[in-house]
């Protein structure tokens, strides 16, 4: 999961070195927080959040295919993500 998010948001922003991606296992759910440049943070989540809202679509799409359940989260704060994909 954290590699497809990493392909799709590199895509998209001018800073692709500055992505960083947190991966948070559960049982059932997986959480993934998602740092980028302040700067291409409007970029991620688009006009009105359509640009988000389709990334979350297709995680959930392809997690539904693996029977869990996973949450994107962008942070506001880069220094939360700790590993970097």
């Amino acid at each position: 999961m954290k590699e497809f998010v990493a392909y799709i948001v590199k895509n998209l922003v001018d800073h692709p070195e500055l992505v960083k991606i947190n991966e948070i296992g559960g049982t059932q759910t997986l959480i993934i927080e998602l740092s980028v440049e302040k700067s291409d943070i409007g970029k991620i989540i688009g006009k009105k959040g359509k640009t988000i809202n389709a990334i979350r679509t297709l995680l959930m799409s392809v997690a539904s295919r693996n029977g869990i359940r996973v949450n994107l989260e962008i942070l506001e704060d880069p220094t939360k993500a700790s590993s970097s994909e």
